[in-house]
């Protein structure tokens, strides 16, 4: 049985060799027809004939080893100590082989198996490095960069330069791309980690960013240099900080901060790059949060805890690449290589992109710690950052230990944007650093540390029917995944394209559709739209009226003219409408056997604003959760209201209604000055449940009057009259559209 077994294992390894040699024929083939991928000409390398002798060798060799197929299965006890290798290959015109190799499988045909490969794979390299069209590798997805291949392959040895030959063209010198876009298989395995699933945020940058070995030094001292300067942009005050502005807020004194904080390496060569144009955004603040510096910092240097910490702020976020470690088992020292998408939860600002170091560094002496971003422009020859529109250029926080297990963080932003890139009533809130400054950091921090400062209580008298510690937790769990499934939808690298209803300037509505195959979602066509308004209120006054039961259910659009009751209350923070609860709509064609229920989360901070995050939920679901199982699989599709502080946009009137219905004013028209608050409603309807599905015009109708009417009531209910909107709202459109398409 044993023979057959090895005479069947041979028979499959000789065809592989077999194979692999086709494939090894052809990339020679390949090799003897070069071109320079900028001139189209024929390329004279001088390695290439190197390669080519190193290749016969490795031919000859591999020859022997088929053509002789000893029959002894006895080995040095050095195959033998090889891990086990997997893979699965599939080559042109062939189909799909699979060979293992392991301890057990020491026949010369898996050796010569996986040294063939390991030459193939170097061959090809070296095939793509001189562009030949033919073998172009495809574009990288984000699937293909995250797929690390079986084999550890140095691919250091191909670091060499090729040597120029007389002759040949100058355009022909850069035929061989910077490495510095490469990801070495060692890195692959951080590149995987990164947001938990969230639908709609699997997104990740084609190409990347790679640090060479001869660059990390330089990289570390940067990091040494970033956590100085960020230490006075932190503590110290005039000259570097000014106050000005109408609000009476700081300004950065960019003159000085150069002067007195010098970086290293010249980044003033992007401040006007393609003919756009680039300013400065500086920001610092400083709050109490309710977690010791320890497990900030730990926070902060791991990418996950880190995007779970700020979901309406961090959209994506990957680590690519560990430049230091730092001392073993602690962070401090470390250094990574990270990428990060930051957003403000509306498809009117876009999202920002950018590859940045953050370095994290304790002082034992003052019982602090530093965590610092800066950029990585300058590293390298010839080294191009993807993102031009945006530099995290110095940011970060110190983290200092108080005395009652609070911290205080004093945080400080530099950032280097595309000017004039977002629509215009945000370019107010964006320019005081609302969006993307150290306060919406601070405050979105602050709240965060308080809910988990209330999910790992456990002396807590909840209110309702929240039977246990453990239904307790799954219910804070599953209202987190709502509000990160929100902020994931409505910003704007949510979904491919966001459509305009008309042309108007001022029109703030987008619409956009999505197939939703993803557990934790109703399975078939999501139609979103969204819509920002200005109001002339404070954003405490927007956010007591959507948190308070007997209020919010005289808004038909919200409630359907349904009364509300909390049911189970689970307080998140000193507010006491910090708070996840469990609502019943009490309808009229509630009954024992059908009770509609509702999943809200609502939260608000004097100065960061508010947000209100609801979702229908089934009652076989909240009792899924409450017995203490995994909720990950309750669909839900959330819809919310998101609540900052703000001043009037620039021009502010009474506007004519644009076609949508709802304007970028409300017809009071206050000073320029004044203060409001920026309402922005989402919402989300399964316009199918067939996700091939298409709709049709009366789908995108019925959630643009209903997102209408939600506007209208708000506003009138807050006595701000109809919203500046002069068109009269479709009575039918008052209740949640039903809009689903067999």
């Amino acid at each position: 049985m044993q023979a057959q077994q090895d005479r069947a294992d041979n028979a499959m390894l000789r065809a592989e060799n077999e194979t692999l040699k086709t494939e090894n024929f052809r990339l020679q083939a390949s090799m003897r027809n070069v071109i320079c991928p900028n001139c189209g000409n024929a390329a004279v390398l001088g390695e290439v004939s190197f390669d080519e002798q190193h290749l016969r060798l490795e031919n000859a060799r591999l020859k022997e080893e088929v053509v002789s197929k000893p029959q002894s299965h006895h080995l040095p006890p050095f195959y033998l100590a090889k891990p086990t290798f997997g893979r699965t290959a599939t080559h042109e015109g062939v189909g799909s082989s699979h060979v293992r190799m392991g301890a057990g499988d020491t026949s010369p045909e898996g050796v010569g198996s996986l040294r063939t490969r390991a030459h193939l794979e170097r061959l090809s390299c070296v095939i793509a490095r001189y562009g030949h069209p033919a073998l172009q590798p495809a574009p990288a997805t984000s699937a293909g960069l995250l797929l690390a291949p079986s084999l550890d392959l140095d691919m250091g040895v191909y670091a060499r330069h090729f040597s120029e030959q007389p002759g040949m063209a100058a355009a022909c010198a850069d035929v061989m791309p910077a490495l510095a876009a490469v990801r070495p298989p060692q890195l692959l395995g951080a590149a995987v980690q990164g947001m938990p699933d969230v639908p709609g945020q699997l997104h990740f940058p084609v190409g990347g960013v790679f640090i060479a070995d001869q660059d990390r030094a330089l990289a570390v001292d940067l990091a040494l240099t970033a956590a100085a300067q960020l230490s006075r942009l932190c503590r110290e005050d005039g000259p570097l900080w000014v106050r000005g502005g109408s609000d009476g807020s700081e300004l950065l004194d960019m003159e000085v901060f150069q002067r007195t904080c010098p970086w290293p390496i010249d980044l003033n060569h992007r401040q006007q790059l393609g003919g756009v144009e680039m300013r400065i955004e500086a920001t610092r603040d400083t709050a109490l949060v309710i977690m010791n510096s320890i497990t900030l910092a730990d926070i902060f240097s791991d990418v996950n805890k880190w995007a779970e910490m700020f979901p309406s702020v961090v959209y994506n976020a990957r680590a690519i690449q560990v430049i230091a470690t730092g001392i073993p088992g602690q962070v401090n020292g470390s250094l990574h290589l990270m990428y990060g998408e930051f957003q403000f939860l509306s498809p009117l600002v876009p999202t920002r992109e950018a590859y940045f170091f953050r370095f994290c560094q304790q002082n034992a002496e003052e019982g602090s710690w530093t965590v610092v971003d800066f950029p990585v422009d300058g590293l390298g020859d010839g080294f191009q950052v993807p993102f031009p529109k945006y530099r995290r250029r110095l940011s970060g926080c110190i983290i200092q230990d108080m005395p009652n297990g609070y911290s205080k963080v004093s945080w400080a932003d530099i950032s280097e944007v595309e000017d004039k890139s977002a629509h215009q009533i945000f370019d107010p809130f964006i320019l005081n650093g609302g969006a993307f400054g150290a306060q919406r950091w601070l405050t979105v921090l602050q709240r965060q540390c308080e809910r988990l400062a209330s999910l790992m209580a456990r002396n807590v008298s909840d209110l309702g029917v929240i039977p246990s510690p453990e239904a307790r937790r799954n219910m804070m769990k599953l209202s987190h995944r709502m509000v990160r499934t929100f902020c994931a939808n409505i910003c704007f690298s949510s979904t491919p394209s966001w459509t305009a209803l008309s042309d108007a300037p001022d029109d703030t509505v987008r619409i956009s559709t999505r197939k939703s195959v993803d557990p934790g979602q109703p399975s078939g066509v999501i139609l979103c739209a969204v819509s920002t308004i200005w109001l002339p209120c404070y954003h405490e006054e927007v956010f007591e009226l959507l948190t308070d039961e007997q209020r919010r259910s005289q808004l038909d659009v919200l409630s359907g003219g349904n009364s509300l009751q909390e049911v189970a209350h689970i307080a998140n923070g000193s507010h006491q409408r910090n708070c996840v609860s469990l609502l019943r709509i009490n309808a009229s064609s509630n009954s024992s056997q059908n009770v509609e229920l509702v999943l809200q989360e609502s939260s608000t901070h004097p100065t960061g604003g508010s947000f209100v995050v609801y979702a229908n939920v089934d009652v076989n679901g909240i009792q899924l959760a409450m017995s203490g199982d995994d909720p990950s699989c309750i669909p839900l599709l959330p819809v919310g209201f998101i609540m900052v502080p703000a001043a009037a946009p620039p021009g502010f009137t009474a506007a004519a209604p644009n076609s949508s219905g709802i304007p970028a004013g409300n017809g009071k028209a206050p000073a320029t000055d004044s203060i409001g608050c920026l309402l922005t409603v989402g919402l989300q309807v399964l316009a199918s449940a067939v996700p091939s599905a298409k709709l049709n015009l009366s789908s995108v109708n019925a959630i643009n009057n209903h997102l209408c009417n939600a506007v209208h009531q708000i506003s009138a209910a807050l006595g701000c009259g109809d919203g500046g909107c002069g068109a009269h709202p479709d009575p039918a459109a008052a209740a949640p559209p039903n809009i689903e398409e067999k």
